[in-house]
Parts: C-alpha cells; structure tokens; sequence
C-alpha cells in the first residue's frame, strides 16, 4: 500500500524501513507536517501517516479525501489532533497506536521528578564549571511523600508503580477507575479536589479531550499544597500555562516539569537555537530556575519506536486487507471518550 508520512524525521525512516522489511508497503517519507497547504503532497496515497503535532482538520482532511485518501494512521496514542467527526462523513478511517512503551513516558517522569527535586541541572551545569558548592541544590526525600497520579491506565499504573517503590503514598484519579490502582501498597482513589488538596507531587497521565483541556487551571492551582511539584508528560493542553506562571510566581508551584507544551506546534521538534522564538509565553516559561522543560522526548526509546513503526504498519496491512473491525480504530461518537493516554 502507497503511505505518505508526514512530518518525519531520520529517525521515524531509520525505524519504519527497517520494520517494513516485514510489511512490504511502498513508503514515502515528507519532512513537512500536514495541514490544509500540505494536503496535496498525499494526492494519490490512499494511507497517510501523520504524528502528534500534524493538523488532521476538517480542511485538511476534506483535501486528503478529494486526493484519494481512505486511511489515516495515526503514530502515536493521542488524536486530539484530528477531526473525527468529518473524517467518519469523508468515508476516512482512523488507526492509532494505543501502546508503544508505556515505561518510556513512565520513566521519563519520575526522571523529571528527580532531576527537578536533587536539582540535577542545575549540578551538571556547576560541576562543569568547576562549582562544587551545595548552597541552593537542597531536595527533600520522596519516601514518604504524595504522589496524585490523574490517569491510571497502562502509564498511569507504571508512573504509580515505580513511585510506590520510592516509598510514596498514592493518591488517583480517574473517570474510569482501574482495580488494579488500589492493589498497589497505600493507594486510593480520591475526588480531584482532594488529589490537589493532598499531593506533594501531581502527575498527569491523562488524554487531552474538551473536558480535560486546562484541568490545571488558576482554580486548580489555588487548591495545591504550596510548593507543589507538577508534573506533565502527557498533553499540553492539560496544563493552562499562563496560570502555571502565576502559580509559580506566587509559591504555590515549587517545581515544574513538562515534556509537553498547549503551543508546542511550531517549537517543538525542530532545531531553533539560531532563531527567536516569538512565543513569549514560553520563554518566560524557560527562564524559572525551578522549572525543567523537555521537547516532548518522553516516548522517544528505540522500544517505543519499534514498537510504533510495528502497530503503525500492522494497522495499515490490516485496512488494506480488508479486515472488518480494527482494534486500533478511533471512531467518531457524540462524546469521544479514552480511559487515557496509553
């Protein structure tokens, strides 16, 4: 089957030839990202494969569908991107990959956790300057503290797992509640009013949906232990930046760590240390000393992206044999609802 990917980088090649070995489809990789001025690149490619910072709108979609476009595979879990609801009346179906490496995004975590708690950075940096003073690198023990996890499936429950065996209490949330959350040692779940209220330490694990976009908010924030830490590996758009600020202005924030960013589209993935960055917010954002920021990076092990290239194709041969369900398939429904990002 004739693929066009967007949006590629050497290493989205290096992966997906090598697992095509398997699969056999015709690959065609863009450096552009899709959206409604790149649409015509896919003219005659009955599949396009698009990642998270593609723009799959009605707009766009509308084009791929007048191009020839029957399947859009999505490579990665999220698909806040795309427009469902047009792609289901264009006739267009869409694959995602559920699963890729749930430890990776886990694990780069509870990594931002320590960094930011032993000041990791900030010691790399003054050690190779020839600093060895301790004054300002002061952390606290985790053992003992409490950890809000918001979203318990499958990166949820590994985020919850290894921060239990820090020796941490467990405090979730989740509008689908997962039994196995509370087989974990002093785990519970609680209301969201009591996870900000409880929590030295809050982790986001959850899709970004209309209902979830900016669940921090100033009213979240306000709830929060004072000298919270905050974690966010999953979507952007959970977080209300502008209000993260003034959280961390005020004290209430003590440390945040993102690997996500709500306008991360035009920043994240691409080289910029020769251009300025016109979002303010942002570099506001980079300047907090007690902030730690990573490009959206958290996925990005050679498991996960052999994991990716694998489902990504599977799904592909699946529609283009004709199966008659898929189980990797997101359809279009009044209310779209995910347990969470997996």
């Amino acid at each position: 089957m004739k693929v066009a990917f967007f949006n590629t980088k050497k290493y989205d090649r290096q992966f997906f030839e090598a697992m095509n070995s398997k699969y056999n489809h015709e690959l065609t990789f863009l450096e552009p990202r899709l959206d409604v001025t790149t649409a015509s690149l896919a003219q005659g490619f009955p599949a396009v494969c698009i990642f998270v910072n593609d723009k799959a709108d009605a707009a766009t979609l509308e084009n791929l569908a007048a191009g020839g476009t029957r399947l859009l595979a999505l490579r990665c879990a999220g698909f806040n991107m795309v427009d469902l609801k047009r792609a289901a009346e264009l006739g267009i179906t869409v694959l995602r990959v559920p699963a890729y490496s749930p430890y990776a995004v886990a694990e780069h975590a509870v990594g931002l956790i320590l960094s930011l708690n032993r000041k990791l950075y900030r010691a790399y940096n003054r050690v190779r300057d020839d600093n060895f003073a301790l004054d300002g690198l002061m952390g606290f023990d985790l053992h003992g503290r409490t950890v809000g996890v918001i979203g318990t499936g499958k990166i949820g429950m590994i985020f919850a797992q290894i921060m239990r065996g820090f020796g941490c209490q467990l405090l979730g949330y989740d509008a689908y509640p997962n039994a196995q959350f509370e087989t974990l040692g002093a785990a519970r779940y609680v209301e969201l009013a009591d996870l900000f209220e409880n929590s030295d330490i809050i982790s986001l694990h959850c899709p970004l949906l209309p209902e979830t976009r900016h669940m921090i908010n100033a009213d979240a924030i306000d709830q929060m232990k004072p000298d919270v830490m905050l974690i966010n590996t999953s979507r952007g758009g959970l977080l209300d930046t502008k209000a993260a600020i003034s959280g961390i202005k005020s004290g209430k924030i003590g440390y945040l760590g993102i690997d996500v960013y709500e306008a991360e589209d035009n920043i994240f993935f691409e080289d910029l240390s020769d251009s300025i960055i016109q979002d303010d917010t942002f570099q506001l954002l980079q300047s907090f000393p007690n902030v730690l920021i990573t490009a959206h990076q958290a996925f990005f092990t050679r498991d996960a992206l052999q994991n990716i290239a694998e489902t990504t194709l599977t799904n592909i041969t699946d529609f283009e044999q004709g199966h008659p369900t898929h189980v990797n398939e997101v359809q279009y429904t009044e209310k779209v609802v995910a347990k969470t990002v997996a």
